[in-house]
C-alpha cells in the first residue's frame, strides 16, 4: 500500500491538525475546519492567520492525542516503513 485515503475527521482525531497548524502557526497559516453542530467536517481549507499557537489547554489536549496515536500505531508505522534490519 502506497496511499490509502483517510478522512479529515480521522486526521484531526490523531492530532495531527493541531500538530500541523502548531508548524504552519510559524508562518502565519493554519488549516481550517468548519464543523456542524454534530462534528462532521463539512469544509477545509488554508488561512492566512495573526494568531501564533494554542491556549496551554488545547496544547495539552493536542499532545495527548499525537501521544495516543503514537502509542496505538507504532509498531503499524514502524513496520510498514520496511525499515532494513541493522547489521
Amino acid at each position: 500500500m502506497a496511499m490509502e485515503k483517510k478522512t479529515w475527521e480521522e486526521f484531526q482525531k490523531a492530532g495531527l491538525i493541531w500538530f500541523v497548524n502548531r508548524i504552519l502557526h510559524f508562518f502565519g497559516w493554519a488549516i481550517v475546519l468548519n464543523c456542524e453542530d454534530d462534528g462532521r467536517i463539512v469544509e477545509v481549507y488554508p488561512a492566512r492567520v495573526t494568531f501564533r499557537g494554542f491556549e496551554l489547554d488545547v496544547e495539552e489536549q493536542g499532545y495527548e492525542k499525537v501521544a495516543r496515536f503514537m502509542r496505538d500505531h507504532a509498531k503499524e508505522l514502524y513496520d510498514e516503513a520496511a525499515y532494513k534490519e541493522p547489521k
